[in-house]
């Protein structure tokens, strides 16, 4: 097995679950934001917001951005 310093087994298992977690929001957002309508510059806006800001931005739009849809 690689040894990668302190980082055992289940350290590398309990990030990748974390990264994952933050990784799967994110992409549900952009995808629903891509397929859906929206008023004016709305999708942009969405669309930057949870890119930049990810985890926050992909909960920003499921409590506030699904509302605005068309």
């Amino acid at each position: 097995m690689i040894n990668l310093g302190m980082i055992g087994p289940w350290q590398i298992i309990l990030i990748l679950i974390a990264v994952f977690l933050g990784i799967i929001p994110t992409i549900i957002a952009l995808i629903d934001i891509l397929k859906s309508k929206f008023d004016g510059n709305n999708k942009i806006v969405w669309v930057l917001v949870v890119l930049f800001i990810n985890l926050i931005g992909a909960i920003l739009y499921f409590t506030i951005g699904r509302k605005q849809k068309i």
